[in-house]
């Protein structure tokens, strides 16, 4: 999941957007987890009822975690990366990672979702990098023998 959300960083914020043009906080969540075959709503409220609640110390990469920003309810969604930080789509920045703790978001946590079972998670979140490794592994090797 890591490579997807690195790939998609920086790109910029377009309410309602769902594609590498431009994103909305939902639009992303949803884009990410398309590229693992799990189809999510495009609405962060709509997102807070699928999977089982979490408590903020379970977390792990791959849960959602859900904000309240316009005063309203749950308005905002990212994606749990791991070491206290998540991946969102950012009104102001667009694509990017933000520590759970930052001032903004800290006030206004209200949950957190787990979509991935285990199974799941151990094939998108835990085993993608190893794969991912070997692979730049392969490709480092590979040039080595070019020389």
């Amino acid at each position: 999941m890591d490579a997807v959300i690195d790939e998609l960083l920086g790109t910029p914020y377009k309410y309602g957007g769902t594609t590498t043009k431009g994103f909305d906080c939902s639009g992303f969540t949803a884009y990410v987890f398309a590229k693992f075959g799990i189809e999510l709503p495009h609405s962060s409220s709509a997102m807070a009822e699928k999977g089982e609640k979490i408590a903020k110390e379970d977390l792990r990469e791959g849960d959602l975690v859900f904000f309240n920003t316009s005063g309203n309810g749950i308005s905002h969604v990212g994606i749990y990366v791991g070491d206290g930080k998540f991946a969102h789509a950012s009104t102001s920045k667009g694509v990017v990672i933000t520590a759970l703790s930052d001032k903004y978001y800290a006030k206004r946590y209200v949950t957190a979702r787990r979509i991935l079972g285990d199974s799941a998670y151990e094939k998108i979140a835990v085993e993608q990098p190893a794969v991912q490794e070997q692979a730049e592994k392969a490709a480092g090797a590979a040039e080595g023998t070019e020389a």
